[in-house]
């Protein structure tokens, strides 16, 4: 099977935490592109979304780890070295190693030597997601294959990877990315401030396909007295802060009915539960682990508040808009969560929902606030479900990305 002009790289496919590339990627289809997607690992998730079904391209799998298959790696390493940027791509990864001596980098360049070996003639360009790891396997690429390469930037990659990394695959004379998009204004800004050129790197923000979700259920107003049920979604990490949402739960008065689910699985997953024992909450939470974005939606249609307490880590990891911030207003559910990152790009305090401090005082007192003012979460969600309406659908951001794409496609 002949391979298609453009190569989109991936960290792994598909992963039930990033729906929004495989939202991407059904409408980039859809809209004409062919692609072949280029998977860094093998799926670990037991369960997919029905999106990850409507994906039509061919999904080719890396080695995920050299040593594991030899024979193909050895054969590409060989092969490569015939192409004609051979040279500049090899001494692009001599500079790199000599600046980052670990075994990720050098996965890194023996999967880009698998990819610029098996993808045939008909490649054209290559897209990745993610501008750490999948970033540094395109451009290897596309460096060995002559061809450019482009990518879509999102929260840890930006926040985490070395200043001189970031530069370099952000400039025209150290093979930079012909473009690169990042769905927030606040990861956009920091990348522009580091590129050659601000042009080189777009705002485009995910949006949401609203004809993949429900109309928001009728609700039957809450009363001051009635029982407040929340909910999160989100993997269990330290920026996603779900230590300090457990420890204001505990601090909530004992004449507060409430109960709270966690959707999402995660590192951290047994230190929670514990954490939730040692508090005296546990009984009052559900964990459902990893869910498909079916159950996800039926249960914020049974919720009353969606908090997500996110955080920037020791790291420098942090959230950009998270995507569900933009599900729960699809299904005009009330939104807590903190002023972090790109969050207020989407709610303004007290507009669109609340945004407090990350501390276990800060939100019992909101949680407080909207069990004890049944006014308040409807008019939050009814102002948050507008502005998604009117500025966060899917559709824009497509057609601005696959306008960037084709421009960098031979035959477009």
């Amino acid at each position: 099977m002949n391979t298609p002009p453009l190569a989109i790289v991936v960290k792994g496919w598909p992963r039930l935490s990033e729906t929004f590339i495989a939202q991407e990627l059904v409408a980039l289809e859809q809209s004409g592109i062919a692609f072949d997607v280029w998977s860094l690992r093998h799926p670990t998730d037991v369960k997919t979304h029905p999106l990850h079904d409507r994906l039509q391209a061919r999904v080719r799998y890396l080695p995920e780890y050299l040593h594991q298959e030899p024979r193909r790696v050895h054969e590409a390493m060989g092969a490569v070295t015939a192409l004609a940027g051979f040279d500049a791509a090899a001494d692009a990864y001599a500079r790199d190693l000599a600046r980052d001596d670990t075994a990720n980098r050098r996965r890194r360049w023996g999967q880009a030597c698998v990819l610029a070996h098996e993808a045939d003639g008909n490649l054209e360009a290559l897209y990745a997601h993610f501008l750490h790891t999948p970033s540094s396997v395109a451009r290897y690429a596309a460096m060995l294959r002559g061809v450019p390469w482009s990518f879509s930037a999102h929260a840890k990659d930006i926040w985490t990877s070395p200043e001189w990394e970031l530069r370099e695959k952000l400039s025209a004379d150290t093979y930079g990315a012909a473009f690169g998009a990042t769905c927030t204004r606040f990861g956009a800004e920091h990348l522009q401030a580091l590129a050659d050129t601000p042009e080189r790197v777009d705002l485009v923000y995910h949006g949401l396909d609203l004809a993949r979700f429900p109309d928001p259920p009728a609700r039957t107003p809450r009363r001051a007295d009635d029982p407040l049920h929340m909910m999160s979604v989100g993997r269990l990490v330290e920026k996603k802060g779900f230590d300090t949402l457990i420890d204001a739960l505990a601090l909530l008065p004992t004449d507060l009915a409430w109960s709270w689910t966690h959707i999402g699985g995660g590192t951290l997953d047994a230190q929670l539960r514990e954490r939730a024992q040692e508090a005296g909450v546990a009984d009052r939470i559900t964990w459902r682990g990893a869910c498909d974005q079916p159950d996800v939606i039926v249960a914020m249609r049974q919720a009353d508040l969606f908090v997500l307490p996110s955080r920037i880590a020791a790291d420098g990891d942090r959230d950009g808009l998270p995507n569900v911030l933009m599900e729960a207003a699809s299904q005009m559910l009330p939104i807590l969560s903190t002023p972090v990152s790109a969050i207020p790009e989407f709610i303004t305090h007290n507009t669109h929902g609340l945004l407090v401090r990350d501390t276990p005082q800060a939100f019992a007192d909101a949680m407080q606030q909207v069990a004890r003012d049944p006014a308040l979460g409807p008019r939050l969600a009814r102002a948050a479900h507008t502005r998604l309406h009117a500025e966060f659908t899917m559709a824009p951001g497509i057609a601005h990305l696959a306008k960037r794409l084709r421009g960098i496609l031979k035959g477009s």
